[in-house]
């Protein structure tokens, strides 16, 4: 278990072993958000949002008929001549 001390102005320091565990460095941002339980987790906002995103994207590149790295360059491919 860590502990960590609210200063006088709301600020806290994380704990070196949990800034470890979410892969925390300097200038990152942490989310709060309460579970269905009703407690409060901290996560690691970057890889929370990689998460989403990864979900959003779920399932694109078979719909799309990509199947390999060849398939992703010729699509690639396709769109900058389109565009030139």
């Amino acid at each position: 278990m860590n502990l960590a001390k609210i200063s006088s102005n709301g600020q806290i320091t994380v704990p070196v072993e949990i800034r470890r565990l979410l892969g925390l460095k300097s200038g990152d941002k942490i989310l709060f958000f309460q579970n269905q339980n009703g407690e409060i987790v901290v996560s690691n906002a970057s890889a929370q949002a990689i998460r989403r995103a990864q979900a959003a994207f779920s399932g694109a590149a078979e719909t799309m008929g990509l199947s390999d790295e060849d398939d992703v360059q010729a699509l690639v491919n396709e769109v900058r001549h389109g565009r030139a």
